[in-house]
């Protein structure tokens, strides 16, 4: 089993995909012309930025795009002023950094959003272009901070309850068989699959007893045809494809157009050298996998040998 982990991880980066850094949303709200268009002109080249003339034409930008990383907003806009705006974004985008731009009288209004959280800072009129960007370029990065602080804390979570299920299925399951759906549903979710099946393997073929998560159900056992499959148990290793369409090997199986699947992974669950089950991870997206969660399948395709090993002498 140990001469197996380097190989596990050699293969599992080749999985990973690098993601071209994007650039970060920014959404400018003003209701004269001339300083939205010299807004966006000032950022356009480092954010994708988006615009808006009112409060409540901004609320519908963020309905349509979703979560920015900054917003910048004027604060005497009719109908609606910028700090009542920005209030009404907070519950929906909590991560979102918000500037106001505002002139000396209306300092009131500011000093209870700065205190309420609901402003980051604000820049008073006329504002000095260097100035600004320097503040955005600090807000990006109190937003990415945010944000990498708060996928830190739901990968923890989620990673947490894997690993209590598996435990919990090890302490509950009275047959092999019934552990298999709960432990394919925990890995599906923690990874973002849109499938993951479990299925034991047996004299190194495939066995009926199977597991299955799915987005879309209901979900369809193809693995009995699939050379990963076939690969990953003659080898006891890892297999896997990051972009199926572009695999000369894969692009002729049926099933991976049938499905819609662009990313697969075989991970073969071993106990004492002996495949024992495979497990598949189906993405419709190219897969990403990070450091974390190279070290958690390994980890966990352990405890989930464990877990069958245990079931089956029970």
């Amino acid at each position: 089993m140990e001469n197996s982990i380097p190989e596990l991880e050699n293969i599992l980066r080749q999985l990973m995909s690098l993601e071209r850094r994007k650039k970060a949303k920014m959404l400018v709200v003003d209701d004269e012309p001339d300083n939205l268009d010299l807004l966006y002109r000032t950022f356009r080249r480092d954010f994708q930025v988006l615009k808006a003339e009112s409060g409540i034409q901004a609320l519908e930008v963020l309905a349509t795009e979703g979560e920015v990383a900054v917003i910048i907003s004027d604060q005497r806009m009719p109908e609606m002023k910028g700090t009542e705006f920005l209030s009404k974004t907070v519950p929906q985008f909590p991560d979102t950094v918000r500037i106001i731009l505002t002139g000396f009288t209306d300092i009131e209004d500011l000093v209870d959003a700065i205190n309420s959280g609901q402003v980051y800072k604000y820049i008073t009129k006329p504002w000095d272009p260097l100035e600004l960007k320097g503040v955005v370029q600090r807000a990006t990065e109190t937003y990415e901070l945010l944000k990498q602080r708060t996928e830190e804390l739901r990968r923890a979570n989620a990673q947490m309850a894997l690993l209590s299920t598996i435990v919990q299925v090890a302490q509950s399951a009275t047959k092999v068989e019934e552990s298999l759906q709960p432990i394919a549903i925990a890995f599906g979710e923690n990874f973002a699959a849109d499938g993951c099946i479990l299925q034991l393997v047996e004299n190194n073929s495939l066995n009926s007893a199977q597991g299955i998560y799915s987005v879309d159900s209901p979900s369809e056992n193809w693995l009995a045809e699939d050379p990963l499959v076939k690969d990953a148990i003659a080898n006891k290793q890892l297999q896997g494809s990051v972009n199926v369409p572009a695999d000369a090997n894969l692009s002729e199986v049926s099933h991976y157009s049938s499905s819609g699947i662009q990313a697969h992974i075989i991970v073969p669950i071993i106990y004492r050298d002996r495949v024992m089950a495979v497990l598949s991870l189906q993405w419709k997206n190219p897969c990403q996998l990070r450091e974390d969660e190279i070290k958690l399948i390994h980890l966990c395709a352990q405890q989930v040998a464990l877990v069958l090993t245990s079931t089956k002498a029970a």
